[in-house]
């Protein structure tokens, strides 16, 4: 007896792909006010993979290099019921190839989709990378970078989680890191970068470095100078400043130390979390708000519970892959 049967699903292909990202941009720029849900709606479709991230940054990178696009605005204000569905379906195929000519003239290899090795670590893990310039890379834990091709361009990708650079000077050909629709621009200097699924941070620790958004007209480029760190989400970018000495201790997991000072109980948590399969949760929010310091081992959540019941004195009870704490 033979089982039920199953239908194969057939992946986009990229030539609907760059269709879908032509008709985000042209819907973009089209509109006299872009309004959060449709921000959202944009991000939502950009994170269902790399291909969709890319296709929207190549297209939206080559949309500014052209004039030519800009006669494709008048006709889609055409009110909806006298817009014919064969011309709309026209305009999008012109600004893919428009887009993708324009592109390829560029030669803008930091929206390149990358080729090149990848390097990765699991939770808790740690690994350090010598790149062929000299510099320095170290991986933190549950990190993907990846690494382009072109031999002719400094330029990593930092897929996820959180990655500290010691760049090799060199003035004529700056170091990029691409995380997500931002850029930071480098020429010889230390900084690290945390991408997490709704924000991301750049903190500087030595030299000088550049934040923007390519794909963004409006943005503003951020130049950074020791001690700043720069905060984007999707609809704001914030900068503020840190003492060295505290942006030394938040690299801590270099050595693979969790370092906290005035440290809630929910937030230190949370740190140990990112290194750790077994979770901590703060079941109390009145314990969740109470101070500690100290360093710890990143992967010994065990010590800091230990530490946390005899100068806080609360309650730890082990389920299964949890540890809840309670006053």
């Amino acid at each position: 007896m033979s089982g039920p049967s199953q239908e194969a699903v057939a992946e986009p292909t990229s030539e609907a792909i760059r269709t879908e990202a032509a008709d985000w941009i042209l819907k973009r720029r089209m509109a006299k006010a872009w309004p959060e849900k449709e921000q959202q709606a944009l991000q939502d479709w950009q994170s269902q993979s790399t291909a969709h991230l890319l296709a929207y940054l190549r297209l939206e990178a080559a949309w500014k290099q052209t004039d030519r696009l800009a006669a494709l605005r008048s006709p889609m204000r055409l009110p909806a019921p006298q817009a014919n569905p064969r011309r709309k379906y026209l305009l999008r195929v012109a600004a893919v190839s428009a887009a993708a000519a324009v592109l390829a003239a560029a030669g803008m290899n930091y929206l390149l989709p990358s080729h090149g090795r990848v390097f990765a670590t699991g939770i808790g893990g740690h690994q350090r990378v010598t790149l062929t310039d000299g510099s320095l890379v170290e991986l933190n834990t549950n990190t993907t970078l990846r690494l382009a091709a072109d031999g002719s361009a400094r330029t990593v990708y930092l897929e996820k989680g959180e990655a500290y650079f010691r760049i090799a000077h060199d003035a004529a050909h700056p170091f990029v890191v691409i995380a997500g629709n931002r850029r930071i621009i480098d020429v010889g200097t230390a900084f690290v970068v945390r991408r997490e699924p709704k924000q991301l941070s750049v903190a500087l620790v030595e030299g000088r470095a550049r934040f923007d958004t390519p794909t963004d007209q409006a943005a503003q480029v951020i130049e950074l100078k020791p001690g700043d760190e720069v905060i984007a989400t999707a609809n704001r970018v914030m900068r503020r400043t840190k003492s060295i000495s505290k942006l030394s201790d938040e690299l801590g997991w270099r050595h693979g130390n969790l370092v906290f000072y005035g440290t809630t109980l929910s937030d230190a948590a949370a740190e140990f979390n990112r290194y750790n399969i077994v979770r901590l949760v703060v079941a109390d929010p009145k314990a969740g708000r109470l101070k500690i310091n100290g360093t710890f081992a990143a992967n010994n959540a065990r010590a800091f519970i230990d530490a946390t019941q005899v100068v806080l004195g609360l309650k730890v009870e082990d389920r299964n892959n949890e540890i809840v704490i309670s006053k």
